[in-house]
């Protein structure tokens, strides 16, 4: 008899999912449920290149519609899945049908943290996660209005870049001494701070939004710890929640994510979890994370499948990501948690292109590279080796990069 493999969540994970099945020799039944109306898209884009109008949305799809129709996978959108009766391995959806399932894939994501302020759902508050969201910031965005973004992460920057590049006027709040202050060294912060204040972005720090207002023109008014700020509109990007609702409720494991083993096998032998909404072990670091980047998204895509197909290849990959500012590209590689020293190759002060090389001990975490692949593909390589690094030398760009690699 037939056999399917249900995947819930039509991004990044779940659209690769679909397509390594097929490629680790699943030759039976392959369904890919999505809330959404398009087939599996880019979300790097969406803060960047797609609210610049760069880009639409048949630019950022990962592969057309027709891939799927090809490999024979069943997409269905705009649709959310209700519950898991695990004992029938049956999937109930919102609009009252049900699908059963041998072999199930969660790729449920996560969602943006909601404000929890007074007016935080006034006309005019965007979150920005889907390509919805910022199809409805797109219809607002016009030169000369005020944007006030509520979270100085990497989403808020490149939100920042991209509306000031398009003649906005752009205020960032952030509630931390810092910007980037849960993500990185001071001196990554210092030195975004500064190119952003070149550009024209107003960045306050130590600042907590209190509550928006509207105003009797239709603007809005931010009230902050210190001070108030009127917008046009308000973009908040304070972080994410991972969707564990469907696993809790039908009894599997969760911490913080879906728990999962090396092949992201859940506590369920028959079902699977994928992408950011996972707690994994990493055994580069020896410990347990939970990843929101789409080269994780996309590894544990195709360990899952290739799990289910019975060839297994654990999950054993170092993490890296990736943000566009203005002509700045930063490439990191590892996690710097818990460094204790930072080795800078180039000066962060001055110019557009430098790297961070984070250490504990003398053991090298993590590299932060702006404008530097090489220093970026540097860090990706000597990280998993382990090896001792003269530090003097790494500082010293008169040194060749491939010296450390002898």
């Amino acid at each position: 008899m037939s056999k399917t493999c249900v995947i819930i969540g039509a991004s990044h994970a779940g659209g690769q999912a679909a397509i390594s099945l097929r490629q680790s020799g699943w030759d039976d039944g392959i369904i890919l449920v999505g809330e959404e109306s398009y087939t599996p898209y880019h979300r790097p884009p969406l803060s960047k290149d797609f609210l610049s109008g760069g880009k639409d949305i048949d630019d950022i799809l990962i592969r057309p519609a027709e891939t799927y129709e090809t490999a024979d996978i069943i997409c269905v959108r705009n649709m959310k899945a209700h519950s898991i009766h695990r004992g029938d391995r049956l999937i109930f959806l919102e609009g009252g049908e049900t699908l059963q399932y041998d072999k199930l894939i969660l790729a449920t994501g996560a969602r943006p943290r909601a404000l929890p302020i007074l007016g935080a759902n006034l006309p005019g508050v965007f979150y920005l996660r889907s390509a919805d969201d910022v199809l409805k910031i797109k219809a607002e965005v016009s030169a000369g209005k005020k944007s006030v973004i509520i979270g100085g992460g990497y989403i808020g920057l490149e939100t920042a870049a991209s509306l000031t590049k398009q003649g906005m006027k752009v205020t960032v709040l952030e509630m931390e001494d810092r910007i980037l202050q849960r993500v990185t060294a001071s001196v990554m912060s210092n030195f975004y701070k500064r190119i952003h204040t070149k550009k024209g972005v107003n960045i306050v720090e130590n600042c907590a939004a209190t509550e928006i207002q509207s105003k009797n023109d239709g603007g809005l008014k931010v009230v902050t710890s210190n001070g108030e700020f009127d917008a046009d509109m308000v973009i908040v990007g304070i972080g994410v929640i991972p969707n564990i609702e469907l696993a809790q409720e039908c009894g599997l494991e969760v911490g913080n994510g879906i728990v999962v083993d090396e092949n992201c096998r859940t506590s369920d032998p028959h079902i699977y979890a994928i992408g950011d909404v996972t707690w994994h072990h990493n055994p580069i670091y020896d410990t347990h994370l939970r990843l929101e980047s789409v080269p994780n998204a996309t590894d544990q895509a195709k360990t899952a499948a290739a799990a289910i197909c019975g060839t297994p290849k654990p999950y054993n990959a170092l993490p890296w990501f990736w943000s566009d500012q203005f002509d700045l590209k930063l490439q990191i590689a590892g996690l710097s948690g818990g460094y204790d020293g930072i080795v800078l190759r180039g000066n962060p002060d001055e110019g557009c292109s430098f790297a961070a090389f984070y250490f504990k001990g003398d053991k090298l975490l993590a590299v932060d590279a702006v404008n530097r692949p090489q220093e970026y593909m540097l860090g990706k390589r000597l990280i998993p080796l382990n090896k001792i690094i003269d530090k003097k030398a790494l500082a010293d760009e008169t040194v060749p990069l491939k010296t450390f690699l002898k």
